[in-house]
């Protein structure tokens, strides 16, 4: 999972204000947007609209990135419907859904909300890659003394991801700034003091996995042990195709151990003498944890 820094955002920025077409051509290479949302009050740190309002600057880069996907729409939509008019199959289907996305944001609402009625709809509406039809996650950042649990300003911003189908996380860029100094062997101590379990950046991973439907499998040898991304869903040789697309082609089976085991046993030999190693074939479907070994021609 990456994360790319995009400069932020001034109102206008769809027709070319500040950074304009290069942010947003920025975001439209994501899979996801993450608005990070300062929910803290400090006189110190001036706020750019000289108030903290976290909803405020969220709907100021959705506003922009909404128009910039109304303009386009306003132009790709009638296109298509005039190529289904015509007994253009692709179009009628193109024309069908991103007609549902164009009036979603006509009435001031994300592409996102958008309910494809099958599967060819639901691909044509990826393939239009529409900047407000990418998943959310908004993460609000907060004084230390909020970090564990949040504070009024935080609460909003969950209402709002709530509505709209996104995720939202509470985090303390000031804790995590700390936390990059410290000793590997001093976090988890420090991390209880304040009634935290894990970082905050973990916690951002977490949510992203969810949001995009991540899981993560491992690969472990003599040498080093790798963890790898897949989607959920995807079978034993796309898993194998993470790796190296050999592997994919070439698949016969999948040793598997699932991850409890492995870590309570202490090992593949131990799983495997308490037969826990399981041979999976080309159907099997990977789940969250899983340890694997691959046989490949």
């Amino acid at each position: 999972l990456g994360f790319v820094d995009i400069a932020g955002l001034v109102r206008g920025a769809s027709k070319g204000e500040g950074l304009g077409n290069q942010f947003l051509g920025n975001i439209s290479e994501v899979d996801a947007i993450v608005h990070v949302l300062r929910c803290f009050e400090n006189d110190d740190i001036q706020h750019v609209d000289n108030k903290v309002d976290p909803i405020a600057d969220a709907e100021t880069v959705e506003t922009e990135l909404m128009l910039a996907d109304l303009e386009s729409l306003e132009k790709r939509v009638p296109a298509a419907a005039k190529k289904a008019t015509q007994g253009d199959k692709d179009a009628k289907v193109v024309a069908s859904v991103l007609g549902q996305a164009l009036e979603l944001l006509r009435a001031g609402k994300p592409a996102r909300l958008t309910e494809p009625k099958d599967a060819d709809e639901a691909r044509a509406f990826a393939q239009a890659q529409l900047l407000t039809g990418k998943p959310v996650l908004y993460v609000c950042n907060v004084n230390e003394e909020d970090a564990a649990n949040g504070n009024a300003l935080s609460a909003k911003v969950f209402e709002k991801a709530a509505a709209e189908g996104a995720q939202a996380v509470v985090v303390s860029a000031a804790i995590e700034a700390e936390i990059a100094t410290m000793p590997a062997e001093d976090r988890g101590e420090f991390l209880a003091e304040l009634g935290l379990e894990e970082t905050g950046l973990a916690r951002v991973i977490r949510a992203g996995y969810k949001l995009l439907n991540l899981l993560t499998f491992f690969t472990v040898g003599p040498k080093e042990a790798r963890a790898w991304t897949v989607h959920a869903g995807a079978t034993a040789p796309n898993a194998a195709g993470e790796i190296h697309s050999d592997f994919e082609k070439g698949f016969i089976r999948a040793e598997t151990i699932a991850f409890d085991d492995f870590v309570t046993l202490g090992g593949e030999s131990k799983a495997r003498e308490a037969g826990k190693l399981r041979a999976e074939g080309k159907a099997y479907v990977v789940h969250d944890g899983d340890v694997m070994h691959f046989l490949h021609s």
